[in-house]
């Protein structure tokens, strides 16, 4: 499983599990990193 998806994911549950502040920001990432694994997988390269 490639990197950026296990970040992803470890993202989606401290989100999930986390307090009202702190998931904001981790929300924020991983709406960022979303975006750069779509472009990613647009461009041709494997994430």
């Amino acid at each position: 499983m490639p990197l950026l998806w296990i970040i992803v994911i470890i993202l989606i549950v401290l989100a999930v599990g986390g307090g009202a502040a702190v998931s904001n920001l981790l929300w924020l990432l991983l709406l960022v990193a979303l975006i750069v694994a779509i472009f990613a997988v647009m461009s041709g390269r494997r994430v």
